[in-house]
């Protein structure tokens, strides 16, 4: 199911293939290391198997990297990363290209991170699909692979078995988007204070704003973010974040696009519809008393702005979850049994 916002659709394309709890960071000459390093840092979580898979060795700028095993290990993964791409301008080797196809043609989650990219255009997982890429390339992406609708105004697209993110930043929201997919948002949030960086932003919300962002706890919003976080299931107002903010609401309008490049009022049903999440991942609660406690109101408001935002039903989310969450942790477990027993 493709979430056609550009925002996170839950429980997208369950149908990986063997190693389900495996991600594998394809990798060449060639390629970044902030990518690299983000898609790393991420998945190094516990819960997860990494592995490095490419020709050995392989230079990343200054640093030099020894992979796990060749593109073959690609097949055997539950989830595929391809970070960016350096030079654009020149074809990716045919030996990635051929891997990324095949890893996804046996089942394999593929997604790219900047200009990666264009490694799953030239292997053709983008034909007839949305994608993007860092806004410096997206013109150029478009031109040589026509057959892709790219959207050079967002920070991820989900297709669900095939994703792609924008640049640098970015590359830790489709990181942090899977863990969510896969894990929840309790988790995910675990893993970006981990990182300390922001647990959530929608894949819609644009690449970059004109203003830059200050620094994490030096903008006037600092004090506001947890005051109303620890509010949601309140009817807050635009003019309540204001008052509380001791600004106008037009400065404080301002402030949110420069801080957060979205309105107060989006931020704040961003942060609801988050919660509602957790709930729903977390608890039994229903529908109604879920509504009740994000500031939602009634089960109507709450499907409405839950549907729009994440692509399901809130029912259709809570049994999407736990059925993902069920069979990784099933595959995950037989995966292990199975590395054990080949042991003996």
């Amino acid at each position: 199911m493709e979430s056609d916002s550009g925002t996170e659709a839950a429980g997208t394309d369950t149908s990986t293939g063997a190693g389900t709890g495996i991600v594998a960071l394809a990798v060449t000459d060639g390629m970044l290391h902030f990518e690299l390093s983000v898609a790393y840092e991420v998945f190094s979580d516990p819960l997860y198997e990494l592995a490095v898979h490419g020709p050995a060795p392989v230079r990343f700028g200054r640093f030099l990297l020894e992979p796990d095993g060749g593109f073959e290990g690609l097949a055997g993964a539950g989830t595929v990363i391809v970070p960016g791409w350096a030079d654009a301008d020149v074809d990716p080797p045919a030996a990635l290209v051929d891997a990324v196809r095949a890893a996804h043609e046996a089942g394999a989650r593929v997604a790219s991170l900047c200009t990666g990219a264009f490694v799953l255009a030239a292997a053709g997982l983008l034909d007839g699909r949305r994608a993007t890429t860092h806004w410096a390339h997206t013109e150029a992406l478009a031109a040589r692979y026509p057959r892709v609708e790219v959207d050079p105004d967002v920070l991820y697209v989900d297709n669900g078995s095939v994703l792609t993110s924008a640049g640098k930043a970015a590359a830790m929201d489709l990181c942090l988007h899977l863990v969510r997919l896969d894990h929840g948002s309790a988790l995910a949030n675990t893993v970006a204070r981990r990182l300390v960086v922001p647990p959530h932003r929608a894949g819609g919300q644009a690449q970059f704003v004109t203003a830059p962002v200050p620094a994490q706890d030096d903008h006037p919003l600092a004090a506001l973010f947890p005051w109303v976080l620890e509010r949601l299931g309140e009817p807050l107002t635009v003019e309540d974040l204001a008052r509380r903010a001791n600004m106008s609401s037009r400065n404080l309008t301002r402030h949110f696009r420069t801080v957060t490049g979205t309105t107060p009022l989006q931020w704040l049903l961003t942060q609801r519809i988050r919660h509602a999440q957790e709930l729903l991942e977390a608890t039994d609660d229903s529908v109604d008393a879920i509504a009740t406690a994000t500031g939602m109101g009634t089960a109507t408001t709450l499907r409405r702005h839950f549907n729009r935002t994440i692509g399901v039903p809130p029912d259709t989310y809570r049994r999407t979850f736990r059925s993902t969450r069920s069979t990784r942790a099933d595959a995950h477990r037989h995966a292990g049994h199975d590395r054990a027993a080949g042991m003996h």
